[in-house]
């Protein structure tokens, strides 16, 4: 026996260590590995990455990389070499992002090195395009992180102490999109906790933006440039990112010598509640105060485009879900990305855009694009340019005469430079309806076959229409029938189509029973005679109407429904008079007496019927005023009955 039960425990410890080694194979199947080796002074990076599983039809999938040495330093190289300038121990990261590919992107154990052999009078080459950037390794998916890159550059010319704010998870979206899960400092930058911002003094400057503007088919350029520029109102700033953000981060650095470039690594987590909407685009805003006793400052916005795998070819939309009814005041804006995977440069680029028919083409404004180029003008010309075309459902952005390096061409190690997009904002028609809407773009590089993008979609938040109905009923199986009604409406603010309404009616109701008589033969000193009970009533009923129906608008002016409605009396006044009859032998013939009874009755919440409805409006279907027609088939006999009513829905 006791043999029995060893053998026994040791074949569960034996299941439970499998099952463990099964469970940690299942969680460690994608995983990116670091590798490295010692070159003279610099060590060179190698990633090694699961095998990845291409997207039917797709172009050939790859990794991109983002690696983290440790020192404040990062690259997008996919083997960099990196010398230190201290001799430590480091932990080096690694983000390896897979491309066209329907898994997951891999994860990456930190591994650490010690660095033995540094170069203390290495001097790191000037990167920075602008005083202030924001990027990252690439776009948020839900459930996973991302990294982001704040740096910052003291442009001035003297060493300084300032302030540094990272903005994030918009006002207008309900569920947060970020969670900060890490800060890697490496300059003595300190967290600071602001929940009231000081501000400081003042100097005058000016800003410039560039935009792009429609005129008729031809697109010009015209105005400033708002990023990155320096801005002085810093009570402002501040004011506008906490109006449009949630959540922020404050940093303070010092001692930052003229020229001196600094990174701030921030890894933000996507929580489950995120916002699931694949074409949507969202932002975080970075603020960077080069000298805190200033209020001198720059401003950088960065837009994500949220995804559920990574595909460089996208188009995406901050118009995901919008407010109907203030939607004619607003802009859309719409971000279309690219990336060449060939072997070789692409030269010619074209990008067949729907465009709904909801939106106005000639309100495109282009806002932004890469590579930078001017717009076309009407004639041929030699250099690179953007040129803006229109069919009627479509929008055709052509990037001639450019050179976009493919991410499979020899010497080329940054895939940032393969990838391209276009920014345009687009208006309202003047007239259109509350449907959903959808477009894609078909990206074409060169003479290849076209690459198809996703859908970006534009939703309406459905909204209440609240409507006042006023009206008459007339019941045609009762006698001396008046009844009139007002009440309220509740129903999806314009819907386009098919749509439910709910109503709550109130209604004043006078009518006249149906006389009742009743003979019968009655002894009367032992003598037949016949008596006779004739019964008159009036009512005066308050009544409460509760329609329920689906609703379709034909048109912009008919509207047709159908349903159920339930009505009952709050409050029925009923004044009834009895004649009793006496009949000499049992015939009407002779009246031998007679005698008159009146009595008031009151009831409340009383007399409840339902039936189905059939209904009809002419006029504004959608919103306004209209007429109606209602038949209500009671399931009550006598009270089947017509509805005329006006209503005006808000």
């Amino acid at each position: 026996m006791r043999t029995f039960i060893s053998v026994l425990c040791f074949c569960c410890c034996c299941q439970w260590l499998f099952a463990q080694k099964e469970n940690s194979k299942d969680t460690l199947s994608r995983i990116a590995t670091i590798k490295h080796e010692v070159k003279g002074n610099a060590i060179q990076f190698t990633p090694e990455t699961p095998t990845l599983e291409q997207i039917a039809g797709a172009p050939k999938a790859f990794y991109s990389y983002f690696w983290e040495f440790g020192d404040g330093h990062y690259s997008k190289e996919e083997n960099p070499k990196h010398i230190y300038k201290s001799a430590a121990d480091y932990d080096v990261k690694l983000w390896a992002t897979n491309n066209y590919d329907t898994g997951k992107p891999p994860t990456t154990r930190p591994k650490k090195i010690s660095v033995t052999n540094p170069d203390p009078s290495y001097k790191d080459e000037a990167s920075m395009t602008e005083d202030l950037m924001l990027i990252r390794n690439r776009e948020p998916m839900p459930e996973q992180e991302i990294v982001v890159v704040l740096s910052y550059k003291n442009y001035l010319n003297y060493t300084a102490n300032g302030k540094l704010y990272l903005f994030y998870n918009e006002q207008k979206y309900k569920a947060d999109n970020f969670e900060v899960a890490d800060i890697r400092m490496y300059h003595n930058e300190k967290r600071v906790q602001e929940t009231d911002f000081v501000y400081t003094n003042t100097v005058d400057d000016s800003d410039r933006y560039f935009l792009a503007s429609a005129d008729g088919r031809q697109l010009h350029l015209k105005g400033q440039l708002q990023d990155t520029t320096i801005k002085t109102n810093l009570q402002f700033t501040l004011k506008d990112a906490r109006e449009r953000y949630r959540d922020w981060e404050a940093l303070e650095f010092q001692n930052m010598k003229s020229n001196e470039e600094r990174n701030l690594f921030f890894t933000l987590k996507t929580p489950p509640e995120m916002l699931k909407d694949t074409s949507a685009i969202i932002s975080i805003r970075g603020v960077y105060v080069p000298d805190a006793t200033y209020d001198n400052h720059k401003v950088k916005d960065m837009e994500m485009e949220i995804v559920t795998s990574h595909d460089p070819n996208k188009m995406s939309s901050n118009g995901t879900f919008m407010n109907y009814r203030t939607v004619r005041f607003k802009t859309l804006k719409y971000k279309i990305k690219f990336q060449n995977n060939g072997e070789g440069p692409a030269r010619t680029i074209r990008l067949e855009t729907d465009i709904p028919d909801m939106l106005d083409k000639q309100s495109i404004v282009v806002t932004d694009m890469y590579p930078k180029c001017e717009i076309c003008p009407d004639y041929e010309v030699r250099y690179s340019c953007l040129d803006t075309a229109f069919t009627d459902k479509k929008a055709i952005f052509t990037f001639k005469n450019i050179y976009l390096p493919g991410s499979e061409q020899k010497n080329v190690k940054d895939y940032d430079s393969t990838k391209g997009f276009v920014k345009y904002n687009i208006k309202f028609a003047k007239d259109f309806h509350k449907k959903s809407t959808k477009s894609q773009t078909a990206i074409y590089f060169d003479k290849n076959d076209p690459i198809i993008t996703n859908y970006s979609t534009t939703r309406f938040i459905p909204g209440l229409s609240i409507g006042a109905k006023v009206g008459y009923n007339s019941y045609s199986d009762l006698k001396n029938s008046e009844s009139y009604f007002f009440g309220a409406t509740l129903s999806p603010y314009k819907s386009y189509r098919w749509y439910w309404q709910l109503e709550l009616l109130n209604s004043f109701h006078e009518y006249d029973a149906k006389t009742s008589v009743v003979d019968e033969i009655i002894d009367i000193d032992q003598r037949r005679a016949l008596q006779r009970t004739t019964t008159n009533s009036h009512f005066q009923n308050v009544d409460w109407e509760i329609p329920v129906m689906a609703r379709y608008n034909i048109n912009n002016y008919i509207g047709v429904g159908a349903g159920l409605q339930a009505m009952f009396s709050l409050n029925e006044k009923q004044d009834q008079e009895v004649l009793i009859e006496q009949f000499e032998g049992t015939t009407d013939d002779y009246v031998m007496s007679s005698e008159i009874t009146k009595r008031n009755e009151s009831n409340a919440f009383n007399n409840f019927r339902t039936g189905l409805l059939l209904d009809i409006t002419a006029g504004f279907a959608r919103i306004g005023p209209s007429l109606g027609a209602r038949y209500v088939l009671s399931f009550k006999d006598d009270f089947n009955y017509l509805q005329l009513y006006a209503i005006w829905k808000f």
